[in-house]
């Protein structure tokens, strides 16, 4: 091929948002968010866990500039997709997946609308009453100081990594037991 062939061929686009899904759910799948935190092991609690993870991580790769935007965009791809994938697997119909994806989509978007400002901020305050609301279908802000300590804490880890260690071992802060 020559030189000016291969100028004007088609780069293969990096593909990071499976293998970064997989680092979000391993972390979110962590016994200690159960036994230590109190996190209800159910499919609902889970998806809140999930969604805090892809955040954070989605947060860091766009901190990153365009590359890390598309990063970002791929593992949000990535995570609807898993979420797709999941319902069908539930058993959920054809005719019904599009009606719970779009309830689905709704939720992610709203959590994560809600929970992005105060990761920015390290609003503590605010993270601990949605993450109470959401993850422990509680009013009580207290119940979520521990889960948002975390997600701080955990924010802040992954912003003082580089982004290539990021992108194959985020730096999780440790889940107080």
């Amino acid at each position: 091929m020559t030189m000016l062939q291969n100028l004007f061929r088609p780069r293969a686009r990096e593909r990071l948002g499976l293998p970064l899904y997989e680092l979000a759910v391993r972390q979110a799948r962590d016994p200690r968010f159960y036994t230590g935190l109190g996190v209800a092991d159910r499919i609902d609690a889970r998806f809140e866990l999930y969604t805090l993870h892809v955040l954070l991580l989605v947060m860091r790769l766009r901190d990153e500039g365009p590359r890390g935007a598309e990063a970002g965009q791929d593992l949000f791809d990535t995570y609807v997709s898993a979420l797709d994938h999941a319902l069908r697997e539930l058993g959920v119909g054809d005719i019904s997946v599009g009606k719970k994806m779009r309830k689905l989509g709704e939720a992610l978007y709203g959590r994560m609308t809600a929970y992005e400002e105060p990761l920015r901020d390290g609003d503590a305050a605010a993270l601990s009453a949605g993450l109470a609301r959401n993850v422990f279908e509680q009013d009580d802000a207290a119940v979520g100081e521990r889960l948002a300590a975390y997600a701080i804490a955990s924010r802040a880890r992954m912003a003082a990594q580089p982004f290539e260690a990021v992108l194959t071992g985020p730096d999780w802060a440790e889940v107080a037991a």
